[in-house]
């Protein structure tokens, strides 16, 4: 399970997709994300995850491995969608005991399912393609305009540069200790949730010990190469938009006009994906 989570990884490519600027993608995929809460069609929906499908597709990025960034969170999504079937009031169309479904609460379930799916799936898309330098450097260029009012732009987007970094890096480092533990006897994962969480406690220490070195070290690293913050610093690579973000950006609008036109006309659901197939088959050409 530790191996599977795949939050911070990037994947070296050379797609569309990886050479769309950094800002197109963060800017798109919050649009995006809040689009997706506003949605409230299971049509659109699904139209939305077929959207982030085909833009994996176009990341040359194997759906397979996408999956693999959903597992971690799959069980929250089967017992989100558990509870939205049976506790939501509605028209009943089945009752046992003292269980009822209703088929509010089944349109309900689909609608939690599909939007976490597409959330998840569509965030992984920006980080699978985007190394975290550069995703850095982008919020640092969208949030300029705050250093007016003295907002430390610079030192904020550090901190997150350093997380998005090591978070694969603990992963390893949590998979590391959990064999050694498991090597030396160490019973890990099973009994009661008492037990199951005294077990990850010769896991936790550790883990922590070696983060705090990993932190002492980089402080100290940062301060032999006399790093005073941002003032005065420069980026090796100048973000700079180009005619394909442009693109991007008109067809993205286009796409989610047709999202939110399709909760109230069906047709506009076939119509879509006739456009989209053809917008897929542009980009490819």
């Amino acid at each position: 399970m530790i191996k599977d989570i795949t939050l911070g990884q990037y994947l070296p490519g050379n797609s569309i997709i990886h050479k769309l600027d950094p800002r197109t993608k963060l800017i798109l995929t919050v649009l995006f994300m809040m689009a997706l809460f506003l949605l409230n069609s299971i049509y659109a929906l699904l139209t939305a995850l077929v959207f982030v499908l085909v833009c994996f597709k176009l990341a040359n990025i194997s759906f397979k491995y996408a999956f693999k960034g959903i597992k971690p969170i799959l069980y929250i999504i089967i017992f989100t969608t558990i509870l939205n079937i049976f506790f939501t009031s509605g028209t009943v169309i089945f009752t046992w005991s003292f269980i009822s479904i209703t088929k509010e609460g089944i349109t309900s379930a689909i609608l939690v399912a599909l939007r976490v799916f597409t959330l998840i799936s569509s965030a992984s898309i920006m980080t699978y393609t985007t190394t975290p330098i550069m995703l850095t450097d982008s919020i640092e260029k969208l949030f300029n305009p705050l250093k007016k009012i003295k907002v430390p732009v610079h030192e904020m987007a550090m901190m997150m540069t350093i997380s998005l970094r090591f978070i694969p890096t603990l992963i390893d480092e949590t998979d590391k200790i959990m064999k050694a533990q498991a090597s030396r006897g160490a019973d890990i994962g099973t009994g009661n949730i008492i037990e199951r969480a005294k077990s990850f406690i010769p896991i936790l220490v550790p883990l922590f010990v070696s983060s705090f070195k990993r932190a002492d070290d980089l402080a100290i690293a940062m301060e032999s190469r006399c790093y005073k913050g941002g003032e005065g610093r420069t980026s090796m690579r100048v973000l700079q938009f180009k005619k394909r973000d442009y693109i991007t950006y008109i067809i993205f609008l286009i796409f989610i006009v047709f999202l939110f036109a399709m909760q109230h006309l069906l047709w506009c659901f076939v119509y879509l994906l006739l456009l989209f197939v053809d917008i897929t088959i542009y980009i490819l050409i």
